[in-house]
Parts: structure tokens; C-alpha cells; sequence
């Protein structure tokens, strides 16, 4: 049963599946038997080709498409155990069964331990038992395919490198950055902090021609503004005070692979000058040397900043910001792709508890609705953070509310100065993860504090006023409202 996986044009991650009968290859040094087995499998409405030893069976295998392999365990020159080591490693994706004499049976389980699918003992039993040997090792090597294909499918659905998403948002930017990762083009990431950025260059880059040669990421807002140009370009010795040894910059250190400018819409003027020659020449100068040097490097720049207005400004130059955007993409904030925090939860989970050997595997119904509804300021980062967090206090397998680095700040929203008579009363979301017991004394706390604040205010602070509307008793009042911690000016009333 060969499959066939394609990509269609102009679908990116999507898979056509087309099945056919599956292709048998028949190994025998009996012509008898060979050609029995051979009328045997064209009934059943199989492909199939034959060899008479296991050379012959090699040089088929590096010509035509095999599923299934029946081999013979005792074969001259090239025997079953042989070529069965042989497809392993060269042709992984074709099972194989071995036949054998009865008295080979234990030859035959080693096979087995060693990658083959099953064996067959002659004579066989019935034709049927070798028939359904074969559709089970074409249907195991079917499954294995299309396991693989959907593998694939997914890490294009839901990651591009270390990205992960499957928002419409994430899917817009996988599409750009794969079209763009084969060429050398410029390209412009925008996106707030946390989002990104230097994930989907590196993604970028690991999927480009250059892969193989460096990855050159550099933070220009970090550099002082009177070494980005030594930074950047490299110098020469003494070329100024400190300049001690002659040394290149990072365009040289990327040379044939890919640079990475962080916060470029911080770059000085008189670098970003430089920074434009370079990318319209593809040759630098190092600070202090006449000396022009050829780079092939490609640049992908980002910033979380508005660059056309710093333009209005004058702070950047308006021809090496279309020199820069040339291709542009645009990172969404978390907040605009909120489908996507489960999945990047469970993400990091994975990563942080193999990281710290825990036994964290699961995040609560609960724990998620607070993350999902979290605003997320910072980001995937900030996520990220949280999820750390979270791992390292959690003390059973799931993480709960209680576990996440806001919960004492969610906690302290059921105290009594939450102002619940203008909410209708306190929110219960932060309660319904602690027990019941507890989780009813705050509210019943949290009521009667507003509740005693509210009477006293409206009766002007008058103690035996509040206490008759409230139904009272002014001394039961009294007890109740000190038990809820409200202040009560003394008077006579």
C-alpha cells in the first residue's frame, strides 16, 4: 500500500493522501515457491515483484516502490537476516516478514526483535494466513505514514521554529515567513514586546538557504551610542581610545547568514547612514580603515516602535526604512489571539517541568480560565513567565489558580474593602478554586463589611440608625460590624 504525500501549490501545510494496493516484494531462492507466492498475491489484487537472493532484492529496493518485504531467512550470497539489517537502515519505510523453516523459528524472533514485522513459519499454515500477514504489515506501514503526514501537517498548523500558534493571526505570519525564508530579502518584524520577534527571525533564518551559517541577533537600544558603529562594523586598532586590537563587527560575524537588528528604530543617525550603505552595497568599513570589505549578510531588523513617527520626528531616515520593510510582519499582541494561551501553556508546562524533573503534566479547568482571561501586557513572555512560576510552586500534578504568580493579588480583590455595593457583590471566579468552607467565609466576610459600611454611610455613621434599617438590635449590630472589621465612631444614638 504506497503512500504518496504531496503538498498542494498554494497551500501551505496541506496534504493530499492517495492509497494504492500494497507493493510486494517477494525473496526466495526456491523459483517454486517464489512464483506460488508471487499468483498467490496478484489474486488478492497486490503488486507484485520477486527476487531470487537478497543482492537481487537490494538493487529492486533502490529502483521501485516496496511496502511490504517477504523475505527468506536462509538464502545464498545475501541472506534474510542481511537484507533485512539493510532495509532498516536504507529503506525504513518498507516492513519486512521473514520466512522460515520450523527449525529456524529462534533465528526468526531475533529478526523480529531487529525491526522485522513478523514471521512465517514453512510450511505455511494456509494461503490466507500469508495474506493477512502481508495486509497487516501494509496497513502498519500505512498507519506509520500517515501518523508521520499528520506530524508534519501539525508542526505547520500550530509551529513555525519555536513560534506557536494556530490562530488565524499566527497562520497569517507563518505564511509570510515561510514565503520570505528562501530569499534574501529584507524583512521587518513589528510587534510589542514579548511577542516574538527574535523567534520568528531565527525561525526565519532555520529555514532559509543560510541555516547553516550564523545567526547574529544584536539589541541595538543595549549598545552605547558611541560604540554602534564599532559594534556593528567592527574597527581597527586605535582607531579610538580603548580601541586596543583590531577587531570585525557583526555584519562580518554574519557574513553568509543572518543578522538580526532588535529595536533598530534606535539606531543613531550617523549608524543608521551606515547601516543603509551596507544593506544597498553589501560592503562595510570598519571605524578607523579605508578599507571597504564585501558582507553577505541578510538583515532582518525588528521594533516595537511606530518607526513613521519616528520619522516625523527625524529620529530615522525615511530611505532606510523602505530599505528595511521590505517585507513586513506584524507579531499580534497575545491578548488579540487568546485561542492560542492554551496552547502555549501546555508548551511551556512541557518544557519547564522536563527542565526541572517535575511531575507537573496538567494545568486545571480553572487555572486555564484564569490564564485566558489574563490582559497579558507582556506577552508570550509574560505567559511564559507564569507558566515557570506556576511549576515551581505547584505541588501535585496540575496546576491550580493558587499556583500562578497573580493569585495573592486575586485573592486580595475578596477582602473587605472590595467595593461590592456598587458590583452587586464580589465576583466569585476567585473563590471557586478553594474549598468550600473557606471559600464561604470570605464571601460571607466580604458581604458583611460592604454591607455595614454601606448602612452606616447612609445613616450618617449613626450606630442605632443603621442597626434598626438593618432589622438590629444595636448592640448585635455593633458586634457584627466589629467581627467584620468596620469602624464605628462612638455616639450616644
Amino acid at each position: 500500500m504506497t503512500i504518496t504525500l504531496r503538498a498542494r501549490s498554494g497551500e501551505f501545510g496541506a496534504v493530499r493522501l492517495e492509497e494504492t494496493p500494497p507493493r510486494v516484494l517477494v525473496v526466495d531462492d526456491e523459483p517454486t515457491l517464489r512464483r506460488s507466492l508471487a499468483r498467490l498475491l496478484l489474486s488478492r489484487g497486490m503488486g507484485v515483484v520477486t527476487a531470487d537472493d537478497g543482492a537481487v532484492a537490494m538493487q529492486i529496493l533502490q529502483r521501485e516502490p516496496v511496502d511490504v518485504a517477504l523475505v527468506d531467512l536462509m538464502m545464498p550470497r545475501v541472506g534474510g537476516l542481511e537484507l533485512l539489517e539493510h532495509v532498516r537502515a536504507e529503506h525504513s519505510g518498507v516492513e519486512v516478514v521473514i520466512m522460515t523453516a520450523f527449525a529456524d523459528v529462534e533465528t526468526a524472533v531475533k529478526a523480529v526483535r531487529a525491526g522485522a514485522y513478523h514471521f512465517l513459519t514453512k510450511p505455511f499454515r494456509s494461503n490466507d494466513e500469508v495474506v493477512l500477514t502481508i495486509t497487516k504489515a501494509a496497513e502498519r506501514r500505512r498507519l506509520l505514514d500517515r501518523a508521520a503526514m499528520l506530524e508534519r501537517r501539525l508542526e505547520h498548523l500550530e509551529k513555525f521554529g519555536e513560534l506557536i500558534g494556530n490562530s488565524p493571526e499566527m497562520q497569517e505570519v507563518y505564511r509570510l515567513a515561510v514565503g520570505v525564508a528562501p530569499t534574501s530579502s529584507t524583512v521587518l518584524i513589528l510587534g510589542e514586546s514579548g511577542t516574538g520577534k527574535e523567534l520568528t527571525a531565527r525561525a526565519i533564518h532555520q529555514h532559509s538557504p543560510r541555516t547553516n551559517n550564523p545567526f547574529v541577533a544584536v539589541n541595538c537600544s543595549a549598545i552605547p551610542v558611541d560604540l554602534v558603529e564599532s559594534e556593528l562594523f567592527g574597527h581597527v586598532r586605535g582607531a579610538f581610545t580603548g580601541a586596543t586590537a583590531t577587531r570585525p563587527g557583526l555584519f562580518e560575524s554574519a557574513d553568509r547568514g543572518t543578522l538580526f537588528l532588535d529595536e533598530v528604530g534606535d539606531l543613531p543617525p550617523l549608524a543608521q547612514v551606515k547601516l543603509l550603505r551596507a544593506l544597498q552595497e553589501g560592503e562595510v568599513k570598519r571605524v578607523g580603515s579605508n578599507e571597504t570589505r564585501i558582507v553577505d549578510v541578510r538583515v532582518i531588523a525588528a521594533t516595537n516602535v511606530e518607526l513613521k513617527g519616528r520619522i516625523a520626528a527625524g529620529k530615522f531616515r525615511e530611505d532606510l526604512y523602505y530599505r528595511l520593510n521590505v517585507v513586513p510582519i506584524s507579531l499580534p499582541p497575545l491578548r488579540e489571539r487568546r485561542e492560542d494561551i492554551p496552547l502555549l501553556a501546555y508548551h511551556f508546562l512541557q518544557k519547564y517541568a522536563a527542565r526541572s524533573s517535575s511531575q507537573v503534566r496538567k494545568i486545571s479547568p480553572e487555572a486555564m480560565r484564569v490564564l485566558s482571561a489574563q490582559r497579558w501586557e507582556g506577552n508570550v513572555r509574560e505567559l511564559e513567565n507564569a507558566i515557570e512560576h506556576a511549576v515551581v510552586f505547584c505541588r501535585d500534578t496540575t496546576i491550580s489558580p493558587s499556583d500562578l504568580p497573580f493569585a495573592k493579588k486575586q485573592m486580595t480583590s475578596t477582602e473587605p474593602q472590595a467595593d461590592v455595593a456598587s458590583t452587586g457583590g464580589p465576583s466569585l471566579d476567585p473563590l471557586v478554586d478553594l474549598p468550600y468552607r473557606e471559600a464561604k467565609d470570605r464571601a460571607v466576610h466580604a458581604f458583611e463589611s460592604s454591607y455595614f459600611n454601606a448602612l452606616l454611610q447612609r445613616a450618617g455613621g449613626n450606630v442605632s440608625e443603621a442597626a434598626r434599617q438593618a432589622g438590629l438590635d444595636r448592640s448585635n449590630f455593633r458586634r457584627a460590624a466589629k467581627r467584620a472589621g468596620v469602624r464605628m465612631r462612638d455616639e450616644g444614638g
